[in-house]
């Protein structure tokens, strides 16, 4: 039994480790950046044997007015100068050979391009593709590239081209083989016609043939792309921490976004109390704290109604309205909102400096002309705007 429970853990890690997961648009994208993407080559061989079938075709059309062409490089007449001659018809078939050359090198370029275009989704340049990596010259990896399930599809596939182009070209041979034998008795016009036709038959045979395992083979090669982009659970877990955060943080965002929610509601349901304040701490505008305390009440003064921006604009208008005094203090109207909760008691570490406020508010509501008060409040509880504590910074 204890060699049991051992050894399940360890296959039940094993299990998780397992690539079954289909792999997210940024792995599919991260394997493109490194060039990993979708190719089947015998779509380029069916691409390109239908690209070379219909160029012949359309070079079938001006074929005789060229073969007339350059025949003439090879007719001389008695009065021809050939150290002069030879030269020029050199130039002349170079650049024959040249556009002809580009005639059918274009458009089998384009075609490749396409190909790649629709099979791979897009054409894609990754540089790190082309950095040395040492394990492609590793002679173990070579053998193992050898013995693989994919060199055996590579091996199969080869078969079946040379199998059934084989077979077709048999047939072709076999069909066109008494018209063949009559070339010899044919003009040269009928010759060619006859054996070019033969040759269209076999290439359109074999461009089918081609056709029919290109599909395969890109069915096949798509399975294997996708196989090998597969990932774990565990590899989609750490995809997700990278792209938006471990769920730690995730959840404390949440928390935090869920308590300034909270605490805007509170604040936004606070100010119908605004009126029943005895005071308004502001700084000035920025942040405001409407305190009410009523003498020879047990308790400390409570906050009925705080907030900033917005809400501290409302909070003094409607205190305005009410006729509640407005006392500027930057820094205990900051403490009052960063250390307070609405409803609650203020910090015991502020009842000087609010009791000087209260007093000296208390006297101007009677009509006295006081001396302003000296707000002193604890090095502990001075923030700035944002909660950080300052040092000795008074604004």
């Amino acid at each position: 039994m204890a060699i049991i429970c051992g050894v399940l853990p360890l296959a039940s890690e094993d299990d998780s480790q397992e690539k079954t997961e289909e792999p997210t648009q940024r792995r599919i994208e991260k394997a493109r950046e490194d060039g990993q993407v979708l190719n089947s080559k015998e779509m380029f061989v069916f691409a390109t044997t239908f690209a070379g079938t219909i160029i012949i075709l359309a070079l079938a059309v001006v074929v005789t007015q060229w073969i007339g062409h350059w025949g003439g490089f090879f007719r001389f007449d008695a009065g021809d100068g050939l150290s002069d001659l030879l030269p020029a018809r050199l130039s002349v078939a170079y650049w024959d050979f040249l556009i002809l050359s580009l005639i059918v090198a274009v458009p089998i370029l384009v075609i490749v391009l396409a190909t790649q275009a629709l099979v791979g989704q897009g054409l894609n340049f990754a540089a790190s593709a082309m950095a040395f990596k040492g394990n492609r010259i590793n002679p173990l990896n070579g053998l193992k590239r050898m013995f693989s399930l994919h060199s055996l599809v590579e091996l199969a596939k080869s078969i079946l081209k040379v199998g059934f182009i084989g077979a077709a070209a048999y047939f072709v041979i076999l069909a066109y083989l008494p018209a063949m034998l009559g070339l010899a008795s044919m003009s040269l016009d009928r010759g060619m016609e006859t054996a070019f036709f033969a040759l269209m038959v076999l290439m359109g045979i074999s461009v089918a043939i081609l056709g029919v395992i290109g599909a395969i083979d890109y069915a096949w090669s798509s399975f294997e792309h996708l196989k090998k982009l597969r990932m774990s659970r565990q590899d989609l877990k750490e995809e997700s921490k990278q792209t938006d955060g471990s769920p730690e943080v995730k959840a404390r965002i949440r928390r935090l976004q869920y308590e300034a929610s909270r605490r805007a509601a509170q604040q936004g349901r606070a100010l119908d109390d605004v009126p029943n304040a005895t005071a308004i701490i502001t700084n000035p505008t920025h942040f405001a704290v409407a305190l009410r305390y009523v003498p020879g009440e047990q308790g400390a003064p409570t906050i009925v109604a705080m907030g900033r921006g917005r809400i501290a604009e409302e909070i003094i208008k409607r205190g305005t309205d009410a006729q509640i005094t407005v006392f500027q203090s930057p820094l205990l109207a900051r403490a009052l909102f960063f250390t307070g909760e609405i409803g609650q008691e203020i910090s015991d570490l502020l009842f000087t400096p609010v009791a000087a406020v209260l007093a000296y508010i208390y006297r101007v509501d009677r009509g006295e002309i006081p001396d302003f008060p000296d707000v002193e409040v604890p090095q502990e509880l001075q923030f700035d705007q944002f909660g950080r504590p300052i040092n000795d910074e008074v604004s």
